[in-house]
C-alpha cells in the first residue's frame, strides 16, 4: 500500500512539509508506503475549460508536473492533499494543480475513486476551516472515501518550528495518519474476502437553464 501527500506550498520543507511528515510518519509505522510530492515554486497554470484532455488524455498544459503526476496515478491506494490557508482560503497555486489534476488527470473518474483521501491545511492563525472545506470538495465529486482525525486537520504556526509546538495538531495528523492506515487495510481485507467495489451508474448530467 502507498500513499501520496501532495504539497501545495511553495515552501517546500515549511509549515505543510511539517504538518505532512507526522501524517507519513505515522503510515510508514504502520507499515503503509509514502511519497511526499512538491508542487514547486513555478507558476501553475489554472484549467481553462479547453476541453482538451478530453482528446488528448491529458492536458493541453505540460511543462508544471501536474501531467506526469497524473501518469502515476494509478501507484497509489489513497492520497493526503497539504495546502497552506491564504486569504482564508487555499494557495491559488494548489487549487490550480488540483484542479487540472482530478479533471484532466481524472477524466474518466476512476484514478481516484475508492480511494481515501484526506486534507491538511497549515496557516499562522485563521482561515483554516475555510480552506479545509474546498479541498474536501475534490474528495467528495471523485467518489472518495474522506479520513477524518480527532479535530479538523489543521496545524498553526508561522514556521515549521512554531508548527512543532502545536501539540494538539501534530496530534491530530498521527491520528489522521493511523485513520488513513486502518482504512487502507480494510480496504484491502475486503478485497480479499471478494467484497466488490461499488457499481457506477452511467453519469447523467443536468444542466439548469433559465
Amino acid at each position: 500500500m502507498k500513499v501520496l501527500l501532495i504539497n501545495g506550498s511553495p515552501n517546500e520543507h515549511g509549515c505543510t512539509f511539517t504538518a505532512l511528515s507526522e501524517v507519513a510518519g505515522t503510515l510508514n509505522k504502520r507499515g503503509v508506503e509514502t511519497e511526499i510530492f512538491w508542487i514547486g515554486k513555478k507558476a501553475i497554470h489554472g484549467c481553462i475549460a479547453c476541453w482538451s484532455c478530453t482528446k488528448l488524455g491529458k492536458c493541453v498544459f505540460d511543462d508544471d508536473g501536474v501531467n506526469a503526476l497524473a501518469a502515476r496515478l494509478d501507484e497509489f491506494d489513497g492520497f493526503v492533499l497539504g495546502a497552506p490557508v491564504y486569504y482564508a482560503g487555499v494557495a491559488g497555486s494548489m487549487c490550480s494543480f488540483l484542479d487540472r489534476l482530478f479533471f484532466s488527470g481524472d477524466e474518466s473518474g476512476e484514478k481516484f475513486a475508492n480511494k481515501p483521501g484526506a486534507c491538511v491545511v497549515s496557516c499562522r492563525r485563521g482561515g483554516a476551516s475555510a480552506a479545509f472545506d474546498r479541498i474536501n470538495k475534490y474528495f467528495t465529486i471523485r467518489n472518495m472515501p474522506i479520513v477524518s482525525s480527532q479535530y479538523w486537520n489543521q496545524v498553526h504556526g508561522n514556521t515549521p518550528d512554531e508548527v512543532k509546538q502545536d501539540l494538539e495538531g501534530l496530534q491530530t495528523m498521527r491520528t489522521l495518519g493511523e485513520n488513513m492506515a486502518w482504512l487502507l487495510k480494510c480496504i484491502e481485507a475486503g478485497k480479499k474476502a471478494g467484497v466488490p467495489a461499488p457499481e457506477r451508474e452511467e453519469i447523467v448530467f443536468t444542466n439548469f437553464i433559465r
